[in-house]
């Protein structure tokens, strides 16, 4: 008998508090039929055309008030806004890189916070980096996003909400269908994607519905660290691209690098990855690589690489690593990391460099949360002292 735990639960509600309203952003096209039948909003059979003028105004329009919908009639807005709400959450600070990257500290609930990234100039015109949990359970040694435990699951809504958030911000509303700003999803935020598939999958299906925000499946990328028994659902259920936290080349160093391939070693996972629905030359695999001085960035190491992918269709993003308060890790010297480079592409993959972005507000790759917590508890804590002093 195998016992799961339901991260996504909160706890249940103090006996005559008011319910907290459904937040229809978070509901798929059949949760959203149902919800407005359950609610009395409209009998069965005109359920699905409703749902389908509620869905456009949500996520075509990007509507935060009921009121607005001027072709539902007055009552029925009436009523959807006493069922439900469509409030975005709180945005706790907002800062932009001088290299035009943007991050937001969100608050979904009282004590849950997450950071979501965009980064113009990456995909088609500018990707959004959004996460899947608060804090993580890796604890990959070089991350240090991942120092900090993880709390629970986020719901559907809560990472729709993060697209959402981005595109008030970039001014995306109603959804272009050319010229869009934020082209590309990567799930490379907090957390693994994939302890928290059910709503990872309801998430993409929102995201890439055509009558909403229709981002292409093919613009969507879930990156794992290798949870393996998950990657072919999520080759069936999202159609999504596939990115793999790889790091290592071999059992022993990934073991220490990224704790997880203990449970599921490299024969596994390369086994899992070949066999992922949808693989071909125009669905590649990315395998991601960060650069760490002395540890795995050999020329060695990069014949080591080839051997490993070879026959995959893949590319491999090389990423300098982006060093943290405490890390005994270093980034690899450029010349090392364009060697490394060199060998990839003779042998034929296209290896990236990716270029940091967002250092100077903590947005880098591995940066996300953890220290903007230090750094906010740090100031709190000066400010309680110079309270006292005053005092």
């Amino acid at each position: 008998m195998s016992i799961s735990l339901d991260l996504t639960r909160a706890s249940a509600p103090v006996q005559g508090m008011a319910k907290t309203p459904v937040n229809l952003s978070g509901l798929t096209r059949d949760e959203l039929r149902q919800a407005l039948i359950d609610a009395g909003i409209c009998p069965p059979e005109k359920a699905r055309m409703r749902a389908s003028q509620v869905w456009r105004w949500i996520h075509h329009y990007g509507v935060t008030d009921f009121a607005l919908m001027s072709d539902v009639a007055k009552d029925t807005r009436a009523k959807l806004a006493e069922a439900f709400t469509l409030a975005r959450p709180e945005i706790v600070e907002r800062q932009v890189s001088k290299d035009g990257t943007r991050k937001w500290l969100i608050r979904t609930a009282p004590g849950i916070e997450i950071e979501t990234v965009y980064i113009p100039d990456v995909g088609r015109a500018g990707a959004l980096c959004v996460s899947s949990q608060v804090g993580c359970t890796l604890n990959c040694t070089f991350c240090h996003t991942g120092t900090q435990k993880l709390v629970r699951n986020l719901t559907t809504a809560e990472i729709v909400a993060q697209v959402q958030v981005a595109r008030d911000d970039l001014d995306e509303w109603p959804s272009p269908k050319e010229d869009r700003r934020l082209s590309n999803i990567v799930f490379m935020g907090m957390g693994e994607p994939l302890y928290n598939l059910d709503h990872v999958a309801n998430a993409i299906d929102i995201i890439s519905d055509n009558e909403g925000i229709a981002l292409s499946r093919r613009r969507i990328t879930v990156s794992t660290s290798g949870v393996v028994p998950q990657l072919n659902a999520l080759g069936e259920r999202t159609a999504a691209m596939l990115a793999i936290s790889l790091h290592a080349t071999n059992d022993p160093l990934r073991d220490r690098l990224v704790p997880l391939n203990k449970k599921y070693p490299l024969d596994q996972l390369m086994a899992a990855i070949r066999a992922y629905p949808g693989l071909s030359n125009a669905r590649r695999v990315t395998f991601e690589y960060v650069m760490l001085k002395g540890v795995n960035d050999s020329p060695a190491e990069a014949r080591a690489l080839i051997k490993l992918i070879e026959g995959i269709p893949s590319k491999v993003n090389l990423i300098p690593f982006n060093p943290w308060p405490g890390t005994d890790y270093q980034c690899s010297d450029w010349k090392t990391i364009e060697t490394f480079a060199a060998i990839l592409n003779k042998a034929g993959y296209a290896s990236p460099i990716r270029t940091p972005r967002g250092r100077d507000i903590l947005a880098a790759c591995g940066q996300l949360k953890s220290e903007s917590e230090k750094l906010r508890a740090s100031a709190r804590l000066k400010a309680e002292r110079e309270e006292a002093d005053a005092a």
